[in-house]
């Protein structure tokens, strides 16, 4: 090699380096995005109010001597003759068989994956598709308070993650597992005994796991009666699953109930016969409620509300007294700075009612999101909007923004429209 090509190759990497090092200084220091995360948001007129849960309930007894293993979840539906309960004579039998659940669900999983129709159906591609939906359920269930679904999501994302690593990893084998499984599970089923005795309901009913003392006091028939000063008497102190006394838990009668309470009905404007939703302390998500009796009370300034409920879950029968939440209009998504509003003009497919379709340019409104380094548009869905921000649909799907996207706020990309 001469000297002349030795000079230029010389000359040809500094500029290379300095084009480099150009790129990397203007990256950080004029590319730098300022970003929020987009939030799940919540937007609503809100009552509070101590609510007192009034049921027609009848304490259901039993008077042996045993460990008492229930078979249905509180605020179950039950039909006459259907198992309450299981006596055994000792706790060793109840915490067998909680171990073979535990097992068992454990088991179908992992024989699932391990299913060669599975290995042989599955893509990775599609696979990696459904793993990224499964998380943002999980996500999205816990924003919600959603925990007994999030569980469910829990279990599906599991069993996914192992099926994508059984068809990418030729390495991977569950089978020695699902055979320790299986063994520990004929071990454990081998020591079950029978129950020494059988509880079944004797009538139609929802069923609930403990007594509060309240039961013969808060009935509908004597909702008329109930007064504010009583009202603020009543205290949750429940005895969860207490056999005092012989009671065992009680039969709900109806699959209607009712929530009374004291409220501040200015913002709510609610009628006799309105609906609304209804967010309990305890519970995730929001139960439907119907405005049956409100009376106007202590100079107009408060109002004594009956609310009519008909829907009866787990969640539900937990308390007798608790704080609620009386929503009305309530609107749920992604939060959006306004500051970062812009509007791009993008390319849009329109379906015709014959079934043809054709594209045409549409002035949309979105933001810009983060996406590793690149800055990429994504539309808004709008729902909502206040001075300082915008709430947009969580689920408008592809090409909108979405849950914890990063939203930049400022930023060379997000400034130019």
């Amino acid at each position: 090699m001469n000297e002349i090509t030795t000079r230029i190759l010389r000359l040809l990497l500094l500029i290379f380096a300095v084009v480099l090092a150009s790129s990397i200084f203007y990256h950080l220091f004029f590319q730098g995005y300022e970003t929020e995360n987009a939030m799940y948001y919540e937007v609503r007129d809100v009552a509070a109010f101590q609510g007192v849960y009034v049921r027609d309930e009848h304490v259901q007894e039993y008077r042996g001597t045993g460990a008492v293993r229930y078979c249905v979840d509180d605020g179950a539906k039950l039909g006459i003759g259907s198992v309450i309960a299981e006596v055994y004579a000792n706790g060793e039998q109840i915490d067998l068989r909680k171990r073979i659940a535990a097992r068992q669900e454990e088991l179908e999983a992992l024989q699932k994956v391990e299913n060669p129709g599975t290995s042989e159906s599955a893509q990775p591609v599609a696979l990696a598709a459904l793993i990224k939906e499964q998380y943002k359920n999980l996500i999205r269930r816990r924003e919600e308070n959603l925990f007994s679904q999030m569980a469910d999501s829990k279990r599906e994302l599991t069993t996914l993650l192992s099926t994508y690593d059984k068809i990418t990893d030729p390495a991977v084998d569950y089978s020695a597992r699902i055979r320790s499984l299986e063994s520990e599970i004929a071990e454990l089923s081998a020591r079950l005994t029978e129950p020494v005795e059988t509880i079944t309901a004797k009538e139609s009913a929802y069923f609930v796991s403990y007594v509060d003392g309240y039961e013969p006091q808060l009935t509908v028939k004597g909702i008329p009666d109930l007064t504010p000063d009583f009202l603020a008497t009543v205290t949750d102190d429940v005895a969860e699953h207490s056999t005092e006394n012989g009671a065992i838990g009680k039969l709900v009668e109806s699959y209607a109930w009712y929530i009374v309470g004291v409220f501040d009905n200015t913002k709510t404007g609610l009628s006799d016969g309105d609906t609304a939703n209804m967010r309990l302390e305890s519970a995730a998500g929001t139960i439907k409620v119907q405005a049956e009796k409100l009376t106007q009370i202590e100079g107009k300034e408060k109002t004594l509300g009956v609310f009519r409920c008909e829907q009866m879950s787990y969640d539900t029968v937990q308390h007798r007294t608790e704080r609620v939440e009386l929503l009305r209009d309530a609107i749920k998504g992604v939060r959006v700075p306004r500051s970062a509003i812009r509007f791009k003009t993008v390319e849009e497919t329109v379906v015709k009612e014959d079934g043809t379709t054709y594209t045409q340019d549409v002035r949309q409104m979105g933001v810009y999101v983060l996406v590793g380094e690149t800055a990429e548009f994504r539309k808004l869905k709008v729902l909502h909007q206040e001075d300082e921000f915008y709430i947009s649909d969580m689920d408008a799907g592809s090409g909108y923004v979405a849950l914890y996207d990063e939203i930049i706020v400022k930023g060379v990309k997000a400034d130019e429209e």
